[in-house]
């Protein structure tokens, strides 16, 4: 039998992270989209809530909790409060859960204890990569054998805090083999180089990079998971979720937010709400917003389960891409010339909804 009621300590979290959610998050959304940044003391906040540090095992000062079902409603509730935010405040697990899941011993030791401590760790992953029609299966940066180190080319886009980073997870394809696997990386050794800050239409208060990769060359060992690598495909499945989550917390913020705007304006004598178009596009948004929150579901609960998430997780972010992109839309549209104005947030919405189709391996559960 299916349920859907959360954990005590699941409840405690999503009310938790919605207080923060309303009372911190939104209130310093628009300023922080206007002026692309977002303030140390709210992303100080989202880390001491203790999300990934609960999720570390406990011999490396954790509670070996992870979950993508509890990752996937943290994902939500940030979002739900703004996107660049959750996105900023999740970097860390796009570094530690694939060394949690597929690293060796020896990297869990050097890495895992960074992230029980109480300042967020300045780490970030790589994955993505400039041009069209990007294929996480086929990616151009290369990991080639040179003796006894590997040697890495290439180049990354959308890293986030990648300026700020001491240790990178970089994805790359082997060049004999065309395996994908991740490799550490110090941000700061030859060969590494960080470009400029990228200027995004959405999520503008999270710094985003171009990274270069330039005959960079690591120890074997620096492979994740070592000489028998990590489950790739599943690390992609972890990722689809996280951002489908994500997609889930802007559509339903921007679903109760016309809503209520909805209720409120009055037209003709009567809110707006009980006009028909207005009423069936709401009821539509809402649709969606259920609909997307289920398939993100079930996705997370296979993957707790020891199942092969792939179809369920690719369905839930390609249903969520669209889904957010429609909602977001209808926002702007209920609002009417309101929609257009950037002191309402509904534009932000709908920026932020468009980034989502490219947002690969950008978040993690």
């Amino acid at each position: 039998m299916i349920g859907f009621t959360p954990t005590e300590e699941q409840q405690q979290l999503i009310d938790t992270i919605r207080r923060f959610a309303v009372n911190d998050l939104q209130p310093a959304a628009h300023e922080a989209d206007e002026n692309e940044h977002l303030p140390s003391s709210l992303i100080q906040t989202g880390w001491d809530i203790g999300l990934i540090q609960t999720a570390i095992p406990e011999e490396f000062g954790g509670l070996d909790e992870l979950s993508a079902v509890t990752g996937a409603l943290a994902a939500e509730g940030l979002a739900y409060g703004d996107l660049a935010a959750a996105l900023h405040m999740l970097v860390p697990a796009l570094f530690a859960y694939p060394i949690l899941l597929h690293g060796t011993v020896e990297q869990q030791t050097q890495f895992l204890p960074l992230f029980a401590e109480a300042q967020m760790p300045r780490v970030s992953a790589a994955l993505l990569e400039p041009g069209v029609l990007f294929d996480p299966h086929a990616l151009r940066t290369t990991a080639t054998a040179h003796g006894d180190k590997i040697r890495l080319d290439g180049e990354k886009a959308y890293v986030p805090l990648a300026a700020s980073a001491d240790h990178l997870l970089v994805y790359a394809r082997d060049g004999e083999s065309g395996r994908v696997d991740g490799y550490l990386v110090e941000a700061h050794q030859s060969g590494v180089s960080i470009g400029k800050r990228e200027a995004l239409m959405g999520v503008r208060a999270l710094p985003t990079y171009r990274v270069g990769l330039s005959g960079v060359e690591i120890d074997l060992d620096c492979r994740l998971g070592g000489a028998d690598g990590s489950a790739y495909d599943a690390l992609l499945d972890r990722s689809r979720v996280a951002l489908a989550a994500m997609a889930v917390g802007v559509a339903s913020a921007a679903a109760e937010y016309a809503r209520e705007y909805a209720k409120q304006r009055v037209a003709f004598g009567v809110p707006i709400a009980q006009k028909q178009a207005i009423a069936f596009m709401l009821a539509e948004m809402a649709i969606e917003v259920d609909a997307a929150r289920l398939m993100v579901w079930e996705a997370a609960w296979q993957i707790d389960e020891g199942q092969d998430a792939a179809k369920a997780a690719y369905l839930a972010k390609q249903y969520a891409d669209k889904a957010v992109m429609f909602v977001a839309d209808s926002a702007v549209q209920t609002l009417g010339g309101y929609g257009f104005i950037r002191e309402y947030p509904a534009e932000r919405w709908l920026r932020n909804a468009r980034g989502f189709t490219t947002f690969h391996g950008m978040a993690m559960v």
